[in-house]
């Protein structure tokens, strides 16, 4: 797939931006603030509907836009996407609406494929990319909870069963914990938590079980990228899963063996639902104590280990940006399997922070995609015959101008 057209109008920098794209790879240069990225964040979001930069999404409205006396402001992005059998249109529009009596603004987002108005759950599927950012080391370094919204992002993409699972099991987590509370403070209905309980379990274990299985697929990836194209066989890198399907005893390597269990082909789903369910029974009086829900999915955690040793403790800066190459590249090649047609990548000043023998891995997969672009301060660090097979576009204060004929339109 790739995008044939974006359109943007009061989305951060860019006013109002037309622009035509081609397959095969795309080069944004210029001055750092000048939107480089921000147009990278603007696919991202209309792929994932989540800015990977921003916590609230009216932070994504244009700023004069945002702060003009206009009694209803929008953002609008749009995309024109051909895959090998269709061209869709897809749309996102960001609404600033203001309420001059009462002094407020509220905020709502409205969705759009081929001009028809669905869910915003629905936009997923219809556009998927592989975001490439400097940042990206702390999936290793990072939190548990920026590793598990890696693994809902990538499969959310590609998954429409595994997403709806999620979204309603956050909302049932969000009702039990609330009526935790309650029963801690004497309000609550101990009679009622089963209910919620049962519902958690239903949907927890199917999340469990996809997530286990996406690993165990990704690791096999991860490791052969690393093992044959970055480290020349000189190092190997694993992937774990450490469900949280059990109470505080458990320890580490015994979680990682839940996972393997997870992943297991012979593990049916009614064994995950009983496990779970069992776990959820033996911490409920905990749960309650602490008036949140402490097993299950949203407390899951994956993690790199390096020649048999946790990368996050033992690697070196090299050895960390080499195993987050490895797992984009390996996340590109599984979702191409999986569905049939490449994602597109987005590189947001990725290739400054490698060496040359990982920088033309890298480039190597850019050359072979259908559609990439990347964005970079000086153009010069690129070799000549790739500068000669891109297109070369310049950024510079919202405003994208061809360094060569691209038939790029710019309004």
């Amino acid at each position: 797939m790739y995008i044939s057209h974006l359109s943007l109008t009061n989305f951060r920098n860019y006013g109002r931006l037309e622009l035509d794209l081609s397959s095969g790879a795309t080069l944004l240069y210029g001055h750092n603030a000048q939107g480089k990225t921000n147009l990278l964040e603007a696919i991202y979001y209309l792929a994932t509907t989540r800015s990977p930069h921003a916590d609230y999404d009216n932070q994504l409205l244009n700023w004069d836009a945002a702060e003009a006396d206009e009694p209803v402001v929008v953002g609008r992005l749009v995309v024109q996407v051909q895959t090998a059998v269709e061209t869709k249109r897809l749309e996102m529009r960001l609404i600033l609406e203001r309420n001059g009596r009462a002094r407020t603004n509220s905020f709502r987002r409205e969705v759009l494929v081929d001009r028809r108005k669905v869910r915003l759950m629905d936009l997923l599927g219809h556009l998927r990319v592989v975001l490439f950012l400097p940042e990206d080391v702390q999936l290793i370094t990072g939190s548990p909870g920026e590793r598990r919204r890696y693994m809902d992002i990538t499969l959310c993409q590609i998954d429409a069963a595994y997403c709806r699972a999620l979204s309603q099991y956050n909302k049932v987590l969000e009702q039990r914990n609330a009526l935790l509370r309650q029963i801690a403070e004497g309000s609550g209905s101990l009679d009622v938590l089963p209910i919620f309980t049962d519902k958690l379990v239903n949907l927890g274990s199917q999340i469990l079980r996809r997530r286990a299985q996406f690993l165990a697929e990704l690791a096999r990836e991860t490791q052969r990228v690393h093992y044959e194209s970055l480290t020349d066989g000189r190092e190997t890198i694993r992937l774990q899963y450490i469900p949280r399907l059990a109470g505080n005893g458990i320890t580490e390597e015994e979680s990682v063996a839940l996972g393997d269990w997870l992943a297991a082909a012979e593990t049916t789903p009614a064994t995950v639902k009983s496990r779970l369910a069992e776990a959820m029974q033996q911490t409920q009086a905990m749960d309650i104590a602490r008036g949140a829900t402490n097993v299950g999915p949203h407390r899951d955690d994956w993690r790199f280990l390096l020649n048999g040793r946790a990368l996050s403790s033992y690697g070196s800066r090299g050895q960390q940006r080499t195993a987050i190459l490895a797992l984009k590249m390996a996340e590109i090649n599984w979702m191409t399997a999986v569905t049939g047609e490449q994602p597109i990548l987005l590189l947001d000043e990725v290739v400054a922070e490698l060496d040359a023998q990982r920088r033309a891995a890298l480039l190597q997969t850019v050359q072979s995609a259908q559609q990439a672009i990347l964005t970079a301060t000086d153009p010069a660090m690129f070799t000549a015959e790739f500068l000669a097979r891109a297109a070369s576009l310049k950024v510079e204060n919202g405003r994208i101008t061809p360094a060569k004929s691209t038939g790029t339109t710019i309004l």
